[in-house]
């Protein structure tokens, strides 16, 4: 950088602008790609999570194309085998549950001061119209009932005037429109997660059969570069990513059946579903338990009174204590050595960006930046001890 007198002139040069320039076009590309993005990683973080599992065929003296077989197969099986299990019930629970979770908030004391006014409606008018459904279908039937109130209007205008009958046949024509749109915006996210699945699947298996695929895939898209330290920095986070998987699994399944057993001991209807939805939240740390516990105690209180709610508080606190200090710290801490308040920030940031797939690559993602993180950490070091320097 040139010097003029005590002041300093800074050269922007052509290379500077053409790099600036291809910056800013590969970060446009990579929005626009976004989704196909998220398919991949996807497909990477679940062949890095059963990875273990095929190696662990592999040492049984099957080859890798059948264990990766196997392994899908068995994934497959065991999951058809859930909702074999668990879905009829499942669905009993929660139609139970919505049919008298008005009955719940009005046996709860604290929600009395709010019982005129909820968002503009009674609580129990408004945890009905929760439980309706997604609002799609609150559209397409709103569209309906407009149109076939027109066609009514129309059919009863015998002998109206003109401008009444074309104003009757304009309002049909837009419900009709407004059906379309909604119809064709429901088909649209059902088929695009129905397509997004299948390939996920297939790439993720594509991945997993070639022995070494992602780091193939990796040593495609990295600079030559740094294609060595990419593809080092995979080795290492792989690992985690896999066991975490599987942690992860591990950790939901014991707290789901620990809730489970616990609910059904204490009496509480629809202990599975409360249990389900205990599983499900262990992905959020701290809080996913905390949430998990609300519709359970509230139930406890609604069906035995104060006895019972704080006897089910006192239980998802002893599960909670149980998985703090035992179960969490083998699982996160010691394995991907991710702190719990970068999984929060990783998981706000993932559903933000990503939605449910967001929460799938969120705590990968942060194993992987720590790793990088903890080499740029060492590579400080190093470079601080070779010039006798003590970094910040």
């Amino acid at each position: 950088m040139p010097e003029i007198g005590n002041s300093k002139v800074i050269q922007i040069t052509t290379g500077t602008i053409v790099r600036a320039i291809l910056v800013v076009a590969a970060f446009v590309l990579l929005y626009t790609i976004r989704d196909i993005l998220l398919v991949v990683l996807t497909s990477v973080v679940i062949a890095a999570a059963i990875e273990p599992a095929i190696q662990s065929l592999i040492r049984l003296r099957i080859k890798r194309i059948p264990a990766v077989i196997l392994t899908y197969a068995t994934i497959v099986l065991v999951l058809l085998g859930i909702f074999y299990v668990f879905l009829p019930p499942l669905v009993t629970d929660t139609s139970s549950f919505l049919s008298t979770v008005s009955q719940y908030i009005d046996k709860v004391s604290f929600w009395n001061p709010l019982n005129s006014d909820v968002a503009g409606q009674n609580p129990q008018n408004f945890v009905e119209n929760v439980a309706k459904g997604i609002d799609v279908s609150k559209e397409v039937t709103k569209e309906i009932t407009d149109g076939g109130s027109a066609l009514l209007q129309i059919g009863g205008q015998g002998g109206a005037a003109p401008g009444g009958l074309d104003g009757q046949l304009s309002k049909f024509q837009q419900s009709v429109s407004n059906i379309s749109d909604s119809f064709i915006k429901l088909m649209s996210i059902i088929f695009g997660g129905v397509l997004s699945f299948i390939l996920i699947a297939v790439l993720s298996f594509y991945l997993a059969v070639q022995e070494n695929g992602v780091e193939s895939f990796l040593r495609i898209v990295t600079p030559v570069k740094y294609e060595a330290y990419v593809v080092g920095l995979w080795r290492r986070s792989q690992q985690k990513i896999g066991y975490w998987m599987q942690g992860q699994l591990l950790l939901a399944l014991l707290v789901g059946v620990l809730v489970y057993l616990g609910l059904m001991i204490l009496g509480v209807k629809n202990a599975l579903l409360f249990a389900i939805i205990a599983a499900v939240l262990e992905v959020i740390p701290v809080f996913g338990p905390i949430i998990a516990s609300i519709p359970p105690i509230v139930a406890g209180f609604s069906q035995s009174g104060l006895t019972g709610g704080i006897l089910v508080a006192g239980l998802f606190l002893i599960i909670q204590q149980f998985e703090n200090h035992l179960l969490y710290p083998l699982v996160v801490r010691k394995i991907v050595g991710v702190p719990p308040i970068i999984v929060i920030i990783a998981l706000i940031i993932g559903v933000k960006v990503a939605g449910f797939i967001g929460i799938i690559l969120s705590v990968p993602m942060a194993a992987i930046l720590m790793e990088f993180l903890n080499d740029y950490e060492r590579e400080k070091i190093g470079r601080a001890s070779r010039t006798n320097v003590i970094p910040n």
